[in-house]
């Protein structure tokens, strides 16, 4: 029998500013669980087999939602936007009007402001045993981004063992638009100690070098450098190298630039220990490797365990920090009236 297994509904019916919050599982023909919260639209659980056939719970997470409120400073699985990442001085000029946001993170604007979607209880649309739907209207000048927003965030899980993210979004006014899920994975089990030994891959040519406030100044090949992922590694490796972009960070938060169309994998990771490996597919420009470097040991888990610095790691799949400063970047500006859409797949197998 596993040692894992999902939290209890019970523990997730609350109230959250005056709305009820619920757990939704998600279930597949091959045994695989998912459990989501309309809290943050977030990522409660995921449970794999693991190379002994154990169920293992390779999400970082909390046994209730009072935890998470009180943790929210860590984003765990949740859905960040308006804007995911940082956003320079919390400020950006769109069609001629500066727009000051929030400051929650140093200097910067972080996860679309401390009153983020991660902070919002979602309504559900649409909930079916492998699907569901969350959706959300963020208002005009909500955390101080423009229009009137209205965002989906559907999850599937599919017998393939594959959990596909489709977002949608439309404005009713330009706006800037980033969005990303936060989970943080432990492919030997939340819990079970540091991501260290977890091998890692990155389909990747090229990262943002960040300035002392983690904006990025620079895009730096990897070769020849620590970010070079391009072949597996252990993250282990070149954490603790002395290399100014990893001893200001205390590790990996940064952004990779995506070489790979959906259909190819953007970056891949193994536990050897469990056998348990994740492929990461997105229609996003880059993937920000976080390895759960400022992790305070203040949070305990669904184990019972505390998380301590590199008990997780996230890839976030996004469009580049800062990207409304930086004229170079992909754009992140929604226009009226159109349509964002964009999806990531986290697909779970085993190491061969």
């Amino acid at each position: 029998m596993s040692n894992y297994h999902l939290p209890s509904i019970h523990n997730f019916t609350s109230t959250v500013n005056e709305k009820n919050t619920h757990l939704i599982i998600l279930k597949n023909t091959r045994g695989m669980q998912v459990a989501l919260s309309d809290y943050g639209a977030r990522i409660v659980s995921i449970l794999v087999p693991d190379n002994k056939g154990k169920l293992t719970d390779v999400a970082l997470g909390f046994s209730n939602i009072g935890l998470y409120y009180r943790a929210d400073e860590q984003y765990h699985g949740v859905t960040a936007g308006r804007f995911a990442n940082r956003i320079a001085n919390g400020r950006f000029e769109l069609n001629g009007k500066e727009y000051q946001l929030p400051i929650n993170n140093g200097i910067n604007c972080l996860h679309g402001g401390p009153e983020g979607f991660h902070k919002k209880i979602w309504d559900r649309r649409v909930s079916y045993e492998s699907q569901a739907e969350f959706y959300l209207v963020s208002k005009d000048g909500e955390e101080g981004f423009p229009g009137n927003l209205n965002v989906s965030v559907t999850y599937t899980l599919t017998n393939d063992n594959e959990i596909i993210i489709k977002y949608r979004a439309d404005s009713d006014e330009d706006t800037v638009i980033n969005l990303t899920n936060h989970t943080y994975f432990n492919l030997n089990g939340e819990g079970s100690g540091d991501i260290l030994s977890h091998q890692l891959k990155i389909n990747s040519d090229a990262y943002l070098a960040v300035d002392e406030n983690q904006i990025p100044i620079a895009t730096v090949p990897v070769e020849g450098t620590p970010f070079n992922f391009k072949e597996f590694k252990s993250i282990a490796q070149d954490i603790t190298a002395n290399d100014e972009q990893l001893i200001a960070a205390k590790g990996y938060d940064h952004c990779f630039v995506n070489n790979s169309p959906i259909s190819t994998a953007c970056a891949t990771a193994y536990a050897p220990k469990s056998g348990i490996r994740l492929d990461v597919f997105t229609t996003e420009p880059g993937v920000q490797l976080y390895t759960g470097n400022w992790m305070t040991g203040n949070d305990t888990g669904k184990s019972g365990n505390v998380y301590l610095p590199y008990a997780g790691f996230c890839l976030e799949t996004q469009h580049f920090p800062d990207s409304p400063n930086q004229p170079d970047f992909p754009s992140t500006v929604l226009k009226a009236g159109e349509e964002f859409i964009s999806e990531t797949h986290f697909k779970f197998s085993l190491e061969k």
